[in-house]
């Protein structure tokens, strides 16, 4: 059988310290890592609150172009409490509102490069797509 985990997922970005910052200030992840690896390269990889997949803020990926990340999924416990918060940080205005569909309710957030991410809470029981 096969087994497979996504363990890191690399985002796009023009300039790393203000991505880091972001990721940090405003959604919370820690550093991992910040290193160089070779001239001009940096490997700057931060994880979420509660673990899961890292992610890497990447400049060197000619096909990757800053703010093309789209659908990437950040699992909450509870949507009204992140988006709270995401207000709270500037991130979201009173406008943006949460959004409901059969697999869990979410809001879409975007970094300073715009890469969209979805902040959601999944559903609890089946998902039912009739």
């Amino acid at each position: 059988m096969k087994e497979y985990r996504i363990s890191v997922m690399s985002v796009p970005v023009s300039d790393p310290d203000t991505s880091k910052a972001f990721y940090m200030e405003k959604l919370g992840f820690r550093v991992v890592m910040d290193e160089e690896f070779g001239p001009g390269l940096r490997w700057c990889m931060l994880r979420p609150p509660g673990e899961g997949t890292a992610i890497t803020l990447v400049t060197w990926f000619d096909t990757m172009p800053p703010g093309s990340l789209r659908g990437a999924v950040l699992s909450v416990p509870d949507i009204e409490a992140a988006v709270e918060d995401l207000r709270g940080d500037g991130v979201l205005t009173e406008d943006d509102e949460i959004e409901a569909a059969p697999w869990g309710r979410w809001v879409t957030v975007d970094d300073p490069d715009g890469n969209s991410w979805v902040v959601q809470q999944d559903s609890d029981g089946p998902v039912d797509f009739s």
